[in-house]
C-alpha cells in the first residue's frame, strides 16, 4: 500500500514540493492534493491504453540508486491488466543483460511509461516490479498468442499511483503497419475510381460515335 499522505507523494516529494512552490506551480498541485491525489486502481480506461500499447518503458535503480530505463515491445495486448493495481508481461529473451532484474532484487521499486504518439497520449504508473520465474500457467497467460518470439521469464507491475500528461510536444506518429493499411485502402479507392473514369469514357466515345 502507499504508505505517503497522497499518492502523489511518491513522486512529489518535500524537495519537490519545495521547487514547486519557489516556481509558482505549488497551488494547483495541492488542488489536486485536496481532492487525493492521483489515482491508484488501474481504471478500465486506464485498462483499455495499457492493453492497447505495443511499447513500454519500465524505469529500476539499483541498490545505489543508479537508474536503468529498458525498453520492452510486443503485439498489442502483451501488456497485460491482471487485476485492479497489477500489470503482467512475459519477458522475452534478448541481450541476456539481467540489469532489471538485479535492480529489482534489491530495489523493487519501479516506473512504467506509456507513450502512445498517434493519439499523443501518455501515462506515468509508479509503483513496484518483480519477476517471476518458472510459473509456466502464469506464462502462458500472458505470452501473445502465435508471437514470434522466447518467453525467459514474467515481470508482475503492481501499481501505486499513476497520471496521465498533456500532449504537449508529444510528436504524432503512426504505426507503419497502420500507415501501410491506409494506403493500400487508397490505393484501392484510386484503382476504382480509375476504372470508373474509363468506363464513363468508354461509354462517352460509344455515344458520340452513334
Amino acid at each position: 500500500m502507499n504508505a505517503h499522505a497522497f499518492t502523489s507523494d511518491v513522486a512529489f516529494t518535500p524537495t519537490v514540493k519545495a521547487i514547486q512552490a519557489r516556481k509558482g506551480s505549488r497551488q494547483s498541485y495541492a488542488r489536486v492534493e485536496e481532492r487525493g491525489g492521483w489515482q491508484a486502481g488501474i481504471t478500465p480506461d486506464l485498462a483499455a491504453f495499457i492493453e492497447m500499447q505495443t511499447s513500454v518503458f519500465l524505469s529500476t535503480a539499483n541498490r545505489e540508486g543508479q537508474p536503468y530505463v529498458q525498453h520492452r515491445g510486443g503485439p498489442a495486448g502483451f501488456l497485460k491488466v491482471l487485476d485492479e493495481h497489477t500489470i503482467g508481461f512475459a519477458d522475452f529473451s534478448g541481450n541476456r543483460q539481467f540489469i532489471t532484474q538485479g535492480n529489482l532484487a534489491d530495489n523493487p521499486r519501479a516506473f512504467l511509461f506509456l507513450i502512445d504518439y498517434m493519439h499523443r497520449q501518455r501515462i506515468k504508473l509508479w509503483g513496484t516490479a518483480r519477476v517471476v520465474e518458472n510459473d509456466a500457467e502464469l506464462m502462458a497467460k500472458l505470452m501473445p498468442q502465435d508471437y514470434r518470439a522466447r518467453p525467459e521469464q514474467v515481470v508482475l507491475f503492481t501499481v501505486s499511483a499513476w497520471d496521465a500528461n498533456c500532449p504537449q510536444h508529444i510528436p504524432q506518429r503512426f504505426e507503419a503497419a497502420d500507415v501501410a493499411a491506409a494506403l493500400g485502402e487508397r490505393d484501392k479507392r484510386i484503382e476504382r475510381l480509375e476504372q470508373e473514369i474509363a468506363r464513363l469514357r468508354g461509354n462517352s466515345g460509344a455515344a458520340a460515335g452513334e
